[in-house]
């Protein structure tokens, strides 16, 4: 399906109906609102849907060298408008979206403090990635899963995370209990699954929904040990007699609460005298 006009509530709605329909990310078609719908007056009189129109962008594997050019320019712009001073240089990275070993373009911005462009846990490196995709998507009218990395950032987490991986397998497959990672975006929680996809002990799964979705790394053998103590028979029986004597020796205990209370039942306390004044 390459052409898809979805009606809904909202232009938001329809766009996310949509991309849920096509299987695609939104850096992936280009997106035509048709209408933008009216929410009517009482009672809902005169209400509107929204409709919009997706189109699939055409695929290339291997895209052309106007393409790379493209990007390129585009990138350094973006890098102008955001006043980070950088260099763009090309790279070779492995791709996010696929099972290519390499993606078909990729950046590596180089500069003096771009921590700044790389932000918490790398989201605005994604946020800038994610926008060139779209800017070069429409005006090639193609879709390529370009990569944008700044100092080598991605790099150097793809190995922690294979590291990480490696680490919390050798965890679960000697507790025989299942650990959960923190959140991560999709590129992140795929280099986890690769890095564990061959395990003989672990397997991984996700779970969560949007930003909070995580990866579960589980034993394939749980462990079954036994869960807390067990006795014999004989043992059983043993507690069970000890339990009745005892039984039977605070069955005396009433009694002597009862000669207790009668003792004292023969105290009398001594009346107050008023006082005289």
């Amino acid at each position: 399906m390459d052409v898809l006009e979805v009606n809904a509530k909202t232009t938001h709605e329809a766009i996310e109906k949509a991309l849920a329909e096509m299987g695609v990310s939104r850096d992936e078609v280009r997106i035509t609102i048709l209408n933008e719908g009216k929410s009517g007056g009482i009672f809902g009189i005169g209400a509107e849907d929204a409709r919009v129109r997706v189109e699939r962008l055409m695929a290339e594997p291997v895209p052309s060298s106007d393409v790379a050019v493209v990007a390129t320019e585009t990138l350094q712009k973006l890098l102008t408008l955001l006043e980070v001073e950088g260099v763009v240089s090309p790279a070779v990275y492995p791709d996010e979206s696929s099972e290519q070993p390499t993606a078909p373009v990729a950046f590596n911005i180089e500069g003096d403090d771009l921590g700044i462009l790389i932000g918490r846990r790398g989201q605005t490196l994604a946020a800038l990635q994610y926008v060139l995709r779209l800017i070069v998507g429409h005006k090639t009218e193609t879709w390529v899963p370009i990569i944008v990395d700044a100092e080598g950032y991605k790099e150097r987490r793809h190995e922690a995370l294979k590291a990480l991986a490696l680490r919390m397998a050798d965890h679960v497959k000697t507790r025989g209990s299942p650990f959960t990672l923190e959140p991560m975006p999709p590129y992140e929680r795929r280099i986890v699954h690769l890095a564990l996809a061959d395990n003989p002990a672990v397997y991984t799964e996700s779970i969560g929904e949007g930003e909070s979705r995580k990866v579960v790394i589980r034993p394939k053998h749980p462990s079954s040990g036994p869960r807390g103590n067990s006795i014999s028979n004989d043992q059983r029986s043993t507690v069970s007699n000890q339990w009745g004597n005892s039984l039977g020796q605070r069955s005396n205990t009433p009694g002597q609460w009862g000669n207790t209370q009668s003792q004292r039942g023969n105290y009398s306390r001594p009346r107050r005298q008023p006082p005289n004044y």
